[in-house]
């Protein structure tokens, strides 16, 4: 898939606020600091299109931007430990499980794991979900150039025996870095097959 544009439409506060388009979707969501706005910059081949800093919790909002005006990528507010009051991480909670139990127009939820950690209790937890109100995902490994070769595969097949014991069958995953635009290509290849299957 070659994207040719990507703009930035519309951040909204809650599922019925966002874009009334029939447009398919595909959410990137992830623990906070995961690294979600680097790799959708990457994705669109752009420096700044999703606000990207290291401090956790920047992305607050459900944010929508149109790809060659066909459908939306929509970049999700982080789970996890991000430094901001109770209140808010429950507001964010609702908005993200509203967005995905609701937006009847959403194609896949890419969920964004760490590679450089060992399976995190709050990523088994949230794929759990996810799998159990059958909300269609994919798993993207990033940060894979910061550690060992071994150290990311070792981390990627734990994870996925720890999620064996509870899933009849893995999702499909792929291995990502924002920095050397690995997986780039695997990642928008399956986003077009997706969109051939429902277009």
């Amino acid at each position: 898939m070659v994207i040719k544009e990507a703009d930035f439409i519309i951040s909204s506060p809650d599922f019925r606020k966002c874009p009334i388009t029939k447009f398919p979707e595909f959410a990137f969501v992830g623990r906070s600091n995961v690294g979600k706005s680097s790799l959708l910059n990457c994705l669109v081949n752009r420096k700044s299109l999703a606000k990207t800093s290291i401090r956790p919790g920047k992305t607050q909002l459900i944010n929508h931007f149109l790809i060659n005006r066909q459908w939306y990528l929509v970049d999700l507010p982080g789970y996890g430990w991000a430094k901001v009051s109770k209140k808010l991480k429950s507001q964010w909670k609702k908005m993200l499980s509203d967005y995905f139990l609701y937006r009847d127009n959403l194609a896949c939820v890419f969920t964004l794991i760490d590679s450089r950690l060992k399976p995190q209790p709050v990523d088994l937890t949230f794929l759990k979900w996810l799998g159990e109100n059958k909300i269609p995902f994919a798993i993207i490994f990033t940060k894979t150039d910061k550690v060992s070769k071994n150290l990311v595969n070792f981390n990627i097949l734990t994870l996925k025996k720890t999620m064996m014991k509870d899933w009849e069958e893995i999702p499909d995953s792929f291995i990502s870095s924002a920095k050397d635009k690995r997986g780039r290509e695997e990642i928008l290849d399956y986003i077009d097959n997706i969109l051939r299957t429902i277009q």
